[in-house]
């Protein structure tokens, strides 16, 4: 695949835009996988698309798996809403699978979307039969500094949605952060032109709804195989809250990647072959599960 994330040059991956009953229109990527092969659905973070996030990935996982990979509401070229909210992509994307014909399936999230998965595990646990949690966590506001810019982002997201000249403005203005410091002029450049693609209001909802998110009280309670790739280098989500998930999902695999917050990007080979690992590692499980002897009592 090209390192500059076009999808298009893969023989096997194809773009394509699935409407979704009462919802509207989104885009995918898809890569239809050998026959019969479990199917991934691959989430995107905050002020990214799928085609930015994945493109680096797609064409390993699709040797294996049944791969989509939409672009969530509010980016992209993703549904289109006022207000974003985590628990609306999530209901999203099982509305996407019922669309595409798919029952069951195993979410693979990347920062916020690995919030998006978490959610879909609890809003759709008949559809999910596992968890790939890439540099993500619990939540997003556990500093005292962290809080203090979530209380400021309401008056950031009515500004932005109050004053017209702000609406072209893309969300590379507060995302050029999220990519790695040494990542080439090439690279970043297209990177940020993807990150135009999401209006800087939508980032500014999305980052207002991701630093309320906590799964706390509820992730211990994951009941499908899980797996955590965790950046070892990252200085968005810190690699302790990547471990704190990690720990707090029962029989969780942990796969370690040397990179920062941008590595699917900056090394997409290298993040490939780490999420590739965690979806094995699901896959696993999930047999295991089901081969397992029913114990019925007498």
């Amino acid at each position: 695949m090209n390192r500059k994330g076009s999808l298009a040059a893969a023989v096997t991956t194809r773009r394509r835009v699935v409407t979704l009953p009462g919802r509207g229109s989104t885009v995918i990527w898809e890569a239809p996988g050998p026959p019969g092969a479990p199917v991934l659905f691959l989430l995107h973070g905050a002020t990214l698309n799928a085609e930015l996030n994945w493109s680096g990935a797609i064409d390993v996982l699709g040797r294996h798996y049944r791969v989509v990979a939409p672009d969530l509401r509010g980016h992209g070229d993703g549904l289109r809403c006022s207000v974003f909210r985590l628990e609306d992509c999530a209901d999203d994307v099982a509305a996407l699978a019922t669309e595409l014909d798919i029952d069951r399936f195993a979410a693979v999230g990347y920062s916020m979307g690995g919030f998006v998965a978490q959610l879909l595990w609890r809003r759709h646990r008949e559809r999910v039969t596992g968890l790939v949690l890439c540099s993500t966590a619990r939540n997003m506001c556990g500093s005292p500094w962290e809080r203090s810019i979530a209380m400021l982002l309401p008056s950031a997201v009515a500004t932005a949605a109050w004053f017209p000249a702000l609406y072209p403005l893309g969300a590379d203005l507060i995302a050029a952060g999220l990519l790695d410091r040494d990542l080439g002029p090439a690279e970043r450049s297209w990177a940020l032109a993807q990150m135009r693609r999401t209006t800087l209001r939508d980032a500014l909802s999305t980052v207002q709804s991701v630093s309320a998110f906590t799964s706390h009280d509820w992730i211990g309670s994951v009941d499908v195989p899980a797996a955590a790739v965790l950046t070892r280098h990252d200085r968005v989500v810190p690699v302790r809250r990547q471990w704190k998930l990690a720990r707090a999902i029962p029989g969780s695999t942990v796969i370690e990647v040397d990179g920062d917050h941008g590595v699917f990007v900056s090394s997409p080979g290298r993040f490939a072959a780490a999420v590739l690992a965690g979806c094995d590692a699901v896959r696993a499980g999930t047999d295991l599960l089901a081969t397992e002897p029913t114990i019925t009592a007498s």
